[in-house]
């Protein structure tokens, strides 16, 4: 099927609608929510659209996605785009993300900050410092999902040994933990699976501003099913491909 720019200039439009009325009914600032276009297994040319559509927060699963499209961007493209890691990072790979993202939305654990800090510190004249990272957290408790183990969030026993892992991380002096992220089950119980899964999160982000006494603001939840109930629930950050791009 050829690309439609006007059927996803609409598409924007409707989504960023939707995103300024979650906003609202919550009482926030519609601006504090930033649309992430997950543009993963989608070839260059829809990276340019959402561009063009006035978009620059782009999100990709893999680093070697990411690495490919970046190299096919113009400078001027390259220096207008924020690239963020929402996919599983492998050590090995720690490196190059490193080089490319803006934001890393998912380490999930301190030996990944530990290296990303060395890495930082090894290449400090190509990658800025510090560089800003999300935990990723797993508080559905599905075996499926990548994160810290915390089902449940500040009710989980390993509680505390959360905390001592989250300060020592907020302690690496060349990374910059900014807060939090997490992936909902699919489910259509939005009030009884959806919602406490966000929820669960934004408790767990306001307990640890208190225990480390800093802000961590950002909290990355919501994609296409639930993007309306994540920002109800304190989401920053939204990743959204298929309600942009359609299904793969």
């Amino acid at each position: 099927m050829p690309f439609d720019q006007a059927q996803l200039l609409e598409q924007i439009a409707q989504i960023q609608h939707r995103i300024d009325q979650a906003a609202q009914r919550s009482q926030r600032d519609p601006a504090s929510v930033r649309l992430i276009a997950v543009t993963k297994t989608h070839p260059m040319l829809r990276v340019n659209a959402v561009l063009a559509a006035g978009i620059h927060d782009v999100g990709e699963n893999r680093v070697q996605e990411a690495e490919e499209k970046i190299a096919l961007q113009t400078p001027e493209a390259v220096a207008q785009t924020r690239w963020h890691l929402i996919g599983h990072l492998q050590r090995n790979k720690a490196r190059r993300a490193a080089k490319l993202f803006s934001l890393i939305h998912s380490i999930d654990s301190l030996k990944l900050a530990e290296i990303l800090n060395r890495i930082v510190d090894e290449e400090a004249n190509v990658i800025p410092q510090p560089l800003p990272i999300l935990l990723q957290v797993n508080v559905s408790g599905e075996r499926s999902k990548d994160g810290f183990e915390l089902t449940g969030g500040v009710r989980n026993p390993a509680w505390l040994d959360f905390v001592a892992d989250v300060r020592a991380i907020a302690q690496l002096p060349l990374i910059d933990l900014q807060g939090f992220m997490t992936i909902a089950p699919y489910s259509d119980d939005v009030e009884g699976v959806v919602r406490p899964c966000f929820r669960a999160l934004r408790d767990v982000r306001d307990a640890l501003e208190q225990q480390l006494d800093r802000p961590l603001p950002e909290l990355s939840m919501g994609m296409s099913g639930d993007f309306e109930v994540a920002i109800e629930e304190g989401s920053t950050f939204v990743r959204v491909g298929t309600a942009l791009f359609g299904a793969r």
